[in-house]
């Protein structure tokens, strides 16, 4: 369900690359880019990585740049975002999102507030960046999306990639700025191949932050996602054109600072909204973009109450027959669609 929509035959420069692959190529080209550029983390060394994103990484660059830590999340964040403070750039990974609430006051109180606090004067410049939302199999402690949770805080850029090429340039894009960013990626996602274009594999590209991208033009209907749940979109809307109905797609891409231009310009062309998250309802990124929409002119152009999908508002079951019913599924947002539009 997490797969990359059909591909045909890749044109001249483009290529097949996996997610996983394209965070390592971003990785190494900061690395070797800029020496104030360090990863660390749980495994991140000579394990490559829990899940391969730092592969070989540590054998090229050595134990100053790349550096395993101990079990202690509240800990080696602390470090990493003192060494922020002091001038370095760390990318500091957490093995799951989930395990990031140890470490939750060094990124809300430590990262996200010190700029501020300090007048301007002392900059943080940080990406933490690891899986999240659901994996398969992991139960409740191991699933939850903290979109909503880091997208609350001001002091934060907060972004959640989807192909290849968003995982690359995101992450180029958020080791660069001086702000503390949370990257969240989608353990999913690491093995699934996109088409990257020339460009794209380029040691200049960046995606910049703050910029959703129309992954799907449409005329009849808005569907605006992050991370895994865009390429659930995009094959809802593959069936859903079938029937006559066609679905503009949003990618997301950036949480905070949220582009609600793009979606607010493509509500006025559709006259209708359908969000779709993996994250629980209350106060989620969906109800975020309602509220934009509904504060905003757009409000004015919508034909139909705007329907948000999202992870069912329970802790998540191990049981996978009960998972799959948790997690947005293509039929879910199908039926959203035809709710919206009244057919």
């Amino acid at each position: 369900a997490g797969r990359a929509p059909a591909l045909h035959c890749p044109a001249d420069g483009v290529s097949q690359v996996t997610v996983r692959d394209a965070l390592n190529q971003g990785l190494d080209e900061e690395l070797e880019r800029d020496e104030r550029v360090f990863l660390l983390g749980e495994e991140v060394a000579q394990y490559d990585g829990a899940y391969k994103i730092s592969r070989g990484l540590w054998k090229k660059y050595g134990d100053k740049r790349v550096i395993d830590t101990p079990i202690s999340e509240m800990g080696f964040t602390g470090i990493a975002v003192g060494a922020a403070m002091a001038g370095l750039r760390p990318v500091c990974e957490f093995m799951t999102f989930n395990f990031s609430m140890q470490a939750i006051d060094q990124v809300i109180n430590s990262a996200a507030k010190t700029c501020y606090m300090s007048a301007g004067s002392i900059a943080v410049p940080i990406v933490f960046r690891g899986p999240n939302g659901a994996s398969a199999g992991v139960a409740a402690q191991h699933s939850q999306c903290f979109a909503a949770w880091y997208g609350h805080c001001p002091g934060l850029k907060v972004v959640s990639p989807w192909s290849s090429e968003d995982a690359k340039g995101l992450l180029k894009a958020s080791i660069r700025d001086d702000n503390p960013v949370v990257m969240l990626e989608n353990e999913l996602l690491y093995g699934v191949p996109f088409e990257m274009s020339e460009q794209a594999q380029s040691k200049d590209f960046v995606v910049p932050i703050g910029k959703a991208k129309i992954e799907r033009q449409g005329s009849h209907v808005t569907l605006v996602s992050h991370s895994r749940p865009v390429g659930h979109c995009l094959e809802a809307a593959a069936v859903l054109a079938k029937e006559g109905v066609e679905c503009e797609v949003i990618n997301l891409r950036t949480i905070r600072p949220m582009d609600i231009e793009t979606v607010e310009a493509s509500v006025v062309k559709t006259n209708h909204l359908v969000t779709v998250e993996g994250g629980w309802p209350q106060f989620g990124v969906g109800a975020e973009i309602c509220a934009r929409i509904m504060e905003g002119s757009a409000f004015n152009y919508l034909d139909a109450p705007a329907v948000r999908v999202t992870g069912a508002d329970v802790p998540m079951p191990y049981a996978k027959i009960l998972e799959d019913n948790c997690i947005p599924q293509v039929k879910d947002i199908i039926f959203a669609v035809k709710k919206t539009l009244n057919i």
